[in-house]
């Protein structure tokens, strides 16, 4: 699924030009970057991520983010991208499994 936090609406029609079926859904942020990167960077912790081969720039990026924020050249928009991938894929999820809801029969 492609996600995007800003000017969704254009991204959205260039990733429609490449593939009209590829499932979309625009984000938009409700919390700074430092508080929805801590479940992503815990999962790094954990040893649940790793990375292959090409990810230069994006590890780069990961290492100008610090509690404070990005301290990096322009924007973090591959760790912007890498929290919401996860977020989607691992943390969301997990939670759901964590708070299983009971049916009243």
């Amino acid at each position: 699924m492609a996600e995007v936090n800003q000017g969704g609406d254009l991204v959205e029609q260039v990733v429609r030009q490449v593939d009209p079926l590829v499932p979309f859904r625009s984000v938009h942020a409700s919390r700074g970057k430092v508080a929805r990167a801590e479940p992503v960077a815990a999962l790094y912790e954990q040893g649940r991520v790793h990375h292959l081969r090409g990810l230069g720039a994006l590890e780069d990026q990961m290492c100008a983010m610090t509690t404070r924020g990005y301290e990096g050249k322009g924007r973090p928009d591959r760790v912007d991208a890498l929290v919401w991938a996860l977020t989607d894929l691992i943390v969301e999820p997990g939670a759901k499994w964590r708070r299983p809801s009971v049916r009243v029969i």
